[in-house]
């Protein structure tokens, strides 16, 4: 258990950064889009490679919003359906799905990889600006390496063992903390 610690830190720093650079992705996208829409504005001309350029931060918007997601436990889960299993078969539930998880991002990040080495084709956003594919690339195998980082947290990824009267009373003290502040 004393490896588990220090690991289950570097995910949640890991996960603070997947956050940081989804909301600067999604930034940069709003940003691109209202230059463009400044430029046709003023201009009445369009700038041909907004566009291109906005669509490039998908990928990393959605693959790391997936580990984020994750992280949170906020994944595709048949919670009714596991909850009215006893104990044992919601433990055994438990531990096949993240089993499952686990098969998805070694997948993701062995298969991502050879994605990302092979990639060789350049985004021709403009005449000027032409990126390698490997920079939306890149985004697949990191997503597996982080989905595999956040299992260190085991059960705590799954709300099988949430119970809601619990999380119902931490609402509650934290509201009323924030308001003795």
């Amino acid at each position: 258990m004393g490896v588990l610690t220090p690991l289950r830190r570097v995910s949640d720093l890991v996960n603070q950064v997947a956050i940081v650079v989804c909301v600067g992705c999604i930034l940069a996208m709003l940003g691109i889009s209202f230059t463009a829409f400044l430029y046709k504005l003023i201009t009445g001309s369009t700038l041909s490679w907004t566009y291109s350029l906005a669509r490039l931060f998908l990928p990393w918007i959605g693959f790391l919003s997936m580990t984020i997601s994750l992280r949170y436990g906020e994944h595709v889960a048949m919670t009714l359906l596991v909850r009215s299993l006893p104990k044992v078969m919601v433990q055994v539930a438990a531990g096949l799905c993240l089993a499952v998880i686990g098969l998805f991002a070694l997948l993701l990040t062995w298969y991502g990889w050879d994605y990302f080495t092979s990639a060789t084709q350049v985004y021709m956003v403009s005449d000027q600006i032409r990126i390698p594919s490997k920079v939306t690339a890149i985004v697949v195998p990191i997503s597996g390496v982080m989905m595999l980082l956040h299992l260190v947290h085991g059960f705590a990824l799954l709300e099988h063992f949430m119970d809601e009267q619990d999380v119902i009373g931490e609402l509650i003290d934290t509201a009323d903390r924030e308001h003795r502040s």
